[in-house]
């Protein structure tokens, strides 16, 4: 019985361990910075959008705004960190 048991308990921990490696699907990181995006009220910042989605690099964050950007999704005032940006409405733009 004890055998048993410890043969369960190890099972368990190696799918707790094999969960945490699974990746995300492909195209779930733009998603969530386009929702991170679309959610914004006013003005938000790069490190805005960083903070809403960790794990996201900050090179993929300036492609996906520089693509909403030729869309006219968005808007930016200002250059460099202080840049401000502003959602101006979903055009449908998919990831």
């Amino acid at each position: 019985m004890n055998f048993l048991l410890f043969i369960l308990t190890q099972a368990c921990k190696e799918f707790e361990q094999r969960v945490g490696q699974v990746k995300a699907p492909r195209g779930a990181k733009a998603e969530l910075v386009l929702a991170a995006i679309r959610q914004e009220p006013g003005d938000f910042r790069l490190a805005d959008i960083e903070r809403a989605c960790p794990g996201v690099g900050r090179e993929w964050i300036r492609t996906l705004l520089a693509d909403l950007k030729a869309a006219g999704e968005v808007s930016c005032q200002g250059k460099g960190p202080a840049a401000r940006w502003r959602h101006l409405g979903s055009k449908g733009i998919k990831p």
